[in-house]
């Protein structure tokens, strides 16, 4: 492979989002305060959504509050409403705002309890909500390889729904999605192809929850299909508690990493600094 820049999302939110012990928010603190040091182009490092519904995070204002911005990482936290956007307002570190949406109905209704139609209109409100305070969003565009609901899903699906949102709301990142790991190499090349062709105003990322021995295979189709956008989790803790019940882990973040350097991929993560976070998250995701 030619030698090309890669943008790393480094995900602690997808990590931890469904851990059952909670997370003291001062290890929180300590352990993205470190992430900040290691070069990511982004953190997704936290969500503005219901307590009730993911626990783990309902500190995030705190967190926000005691991290020190001292790199060019960029943060994300993830929102599926309005009061949601309206509360990452408040905070000028945040450069983004994440919105899961799905094409499958099923999963759009379990993930955030609306239908497709009703996240068309809050996304016409969060776009709104965004522009004046110069922030981004990024649409994770969820179940985007095939779902396990039996809900229709194909390419031509996915380019029909994408093509919809940009006639729409001319959105400058989406982060394809697949957090049952479905996807096959073929079907990632081809369709990030596809994808990046037809719609060349748009970033579209990689947001793969995979098997290890997965990891080279579905990186490089999604490379060969143009994409440079890769979220990923340290150790590939994590996995979505709103799929299903047997989850897979996220892409771990130092197999990416090491298929990047076999590969002559420029990434820029400071190698001593992600050592460190690496022997850190161990006391961030251990088991109580």
């Amino acid at each position: 492979m030619s030698n090309s820049f890669l943008k790393l999302i480094e995900c602690p939110r997808d990590g931890m989002q469904g851990l059952h012990h909670f997370i003291p928010t001062e290890l929180k603190i300590n352990y993205i305060n470190l992430l900040l040091k290691c070069g990511f182009d982004t953190l997704d490092m936290g969500s503005f959504v219901s307590p009730k519904i993911i626990p783990q995070l309902s500190d995030t204002s705190e967190v926000l509050e005691g991290i020190e911005l001292d790199s060019d990482t960029k943060l994300l936290t993830i929102v599926a409403n309005r009061q949601g956007a309206k509360t990452a307002m408040e905070y000028d570190s945040i450069n983004y705002l994440g919105y899961p949406f799905s094409i499958s109905e099923t999963f759009q209704q379990r993930n955030i309890n609306k239908s497709i139609d009703a996240s068309m209109v809050l996304l016409d409100e969060l776009y709104n909500i965004v522009a004046p305070r110069k922030k981004e969003l990024v649409l994770y565009l969820s179940m985007g390889f095939g779902n396990p609901y039996g809900d229709l899903w194909s390419e031509e699906l996915v380019l029909e729904w994408v093509d919809e949102l940009n006639r729409n709301f001319e959105p400058s990142i989406i982060a394809i999605s697949d957090t049952i790991a479905c996807a096959n190499p073929m079907q990632v090349e081809r369709l990030f192809n596809s994808l990046n062709d037809s719609f060349p105003n748009i970033e579209f990322g990689a947001h793969l929850h995979v098997l290890p021995d997965n990891v080279e295979a579905l990186s490089s189709a999604a490379f060969r299909g143009g994409c440079r956008r890769f979220d990923s989790v340290i150790k590939g803790f994590g996995g979505c508690p709103m799929a299903k019940d047997n989850l897979i882990g996220n892409m771990p973040t130092e197999l990416l990493i090491d298929w990047m350097n076999k590969n002559n991929l420029d990434h820029g993560i400071n190698k001593a600094a992600f050592n460190r976070a690496m022997i850190l998250s161990h006391d961030v995701f251990k088991s109580n």
